[in-house]
């Protein structure tokens, strides 16, 4: 489609209940940013299932996670996710109890001992699965680092005990810490597999004192050196990986100090217009142009969900920036979903993360969404992919389940896939506004329709979120665009395809679609 065309079409929603019409406008020369990806990590739990476990269940949720394939009926086989994390651990496996870290699930194995030595069959279970993503043809790799390796950290330990916001690593060892992450990028790139993005430090903002897991917390100034450091390096070595940072804790301390004054304001003084301060990367050749950051604790009240991303794309449009949400799950209280103790592989946690997703796009203009944990054995709202025994009596029993389990899919895991099996890298997000008499809050808690499309193969993705208890009928009547088909995510369905016959597409209370077209050239 040439760039020069102008024209849009309207969408109409209308509610049998309200008899109500509602409708979207969407502008294909009105263009956003362009994804990037939807991912998810492999930390810890892949580390056992991909190790130990029965090699048609890990085949399963490979599938699950990877598969761009449909089966017979045209139904998804999986969400094909477009990025895959892969955790770099810190070594506080082979310390075992000593570590302090009494789960043993969020432990992890080194590559490297302290005498310097490399051993690349560690993490043979997070392998399997890096593989598999290869395989399954997910577009993206990223590395992630979230503590140095025990034997160069301050306390010897993954956590920290530190009490001045620095970096739990001695101050010999930086270089050594920064080295060990590019022979990793370089080890798997001779493998075949290339990692485009590369995260050395995650949540600075938290101390991280407890030894529940792996962690460090990092000032703004750790987080320089380090970074400039492997920028370097990664030169150096002829590695095309960018540096991506610098993971917040909360999307506040991207552009304000939100009481961590050294660890806060990260926008500022990474990329600001004071580019004589210590803390400035903006020149840095290998670090990629957008900040990354965590929608922990800013997804309630709904007016907090989109004020506070407001306030965030105001401070990238200053500097000139992309985001990334990068790490995400349930964990704050809230009315809708109560918070996220207790799985629920229902629509209520389903619906409550497509309306982060749609805030994050929409309002942040965010080029990538990525959760958490692909996998989860916790009774908590923290995976796509949730792992139990079997049996009642003793559903999470971490010892049987470092072997075999059963599998269960949840409606998140399908909800995500509106997004990530057909919004695909490249994709442009476009203008899909909705003639609504309502606040935009009030609009967060009914219908929401993000838009968007491949001006090479001129693919149309539209996604729309039913929050509310009633149902909606979209209507399509403009002449250059042909609707294709309908995926719908409900109470009975998992992505479930049908063709659009006519011009009205029913979007049932409580559900999540997408519907696929192409717009036609002129």
């Amino acid at each position: 489609m040439k760039a020069n065309i102008f024209y849009f079409f309207t969408i109409i929603f209308c509610t049998s209940i309200e008899a109500q019409t509602i409708e979207v406008n969407i502008d294909l020369n009105n263009e956003f940013q362009e994804i990037e990806g939807f991912g998810a990590s492999d930390a810890w739990r892949a580390q056992f299932v991909g190790g130990n476990w029965p090699e048609a269940k890990k085949e399963k949720i490979a599938e699950l996670l990877f598969s761009k394939e449909d089966d017979k009926q045209g139904n998804p086989k999986g969400i094909g996710l477009s990025i895959w994390r892969f955790y770099i651990s810190a070594g506080t496996a082979e310390q075992g109890e000593n570590s302090g870290i009494q789960n043993e699930w969020r432990r992890g194995e080194s590559f490297v001992d302290e005498n310097g030595n490399y051993d690349w069959s560690k993490q043979e279970g997070q392998q399997w699965f890096l593989q598999k993503a290869k395989d399954y043809g997910v577009e993206k790799f990223l590395a992630f680092s979230i503590a140095a390796p025990v034997f160069w950290a301050d306390n010897n330990k993954g956590w920290n005990n530190r009490t001045d916001g620095n970096l739990n690593l001695k101050a010999e060892f930086y270089d050594d810490y920064a080295n060990f992450m590019i022979e990793f990028l370089d080890h798997f790139r001779g493998e075949g597999i290339s990692f485009d993005y590369l995260s050395p430090i995650n949540e600075p903002q938290w101390d991280w004192e407890k030894a529940t897991q792996e962690g460090t917390p990092a000032t703004n100034e750790n987080i320089t050196d380090l970074v400039e450091l492997l920028d370097s390096k990664i030169s150096k070595k002829d590695l095309k990986t960018e540096i991506v940072i610098p993971e917040a804790a909360d999307l506040r301390y991207l552009y304000s100090d939100f009481n961590r004054p050294k660890r806060g304001n990260q926008i500022e003084d990474f990329f600001g217009s004071k580019k004589n301060k210590e803390t400035y990367v903006g020149n840095l050749k290998n670090l990629q142009s957008t900040v990354s950051g965590h929608s922990y604790f800013t997804t309630w009240p709904v007016d907090s969900l989109i004020r506070i991303r407001q306030d965030l794309n105001q401070a990238l449009k200053k500097n000139n920036l992309g985001y990334w949400q990068s790490e995400f799950c349930i964990l704050e209280k809230n009315d809708d979903i109560g918070g996220g103790g207790k799985r629920d592989l229902g629509m209520g946690t389903a619906l409550y993360v497509a309306r982060v997703i749609h805030a994050d796009l929409t309002l942040a203009n965010a080029k990538s969404w990525q959760w958490w944990t692909a996998l989860t054995i916790a009774d908590f709202k923290d995976g796509l992919i949730y792992l139990d025994t079997g049996k009642p009596e003793d559903m999470y029993n971490r010892e049987s389940l470092k072997y075999d389990g059963e599998i269960r899919d949840s409606k998140l895991l399908w909800a995500l896939g509106n997004f990530s099996r057909f919004v695909k890298p490249g994709m442009q997000r476009i203008s899909a506004n909705l003639n609504l008499d309502l606040p935009l809050k009030e609009q967060y808690e009914d219908i929401m329709v993000s838009a968007y499309k491949d001006s090479i193969t001129n693919e149309l993705v539209i996604v729309a979120i039913n929050y509310s208890e009633n149902p909606k009928t979209l209507k399509v009547s403009d002449s250059e665009i042909t609707l294709e088909r309908v995926y719908e995510t409900s109470t009975d369905k998992n992505l479930a395809f049908k063709e659009i016959k006519g011009t009205t597409i029913e979007v049932l209370p409580r559900s999540v679609i997408t519907i696929t077209g192409t717009i036609k050239n002129k």
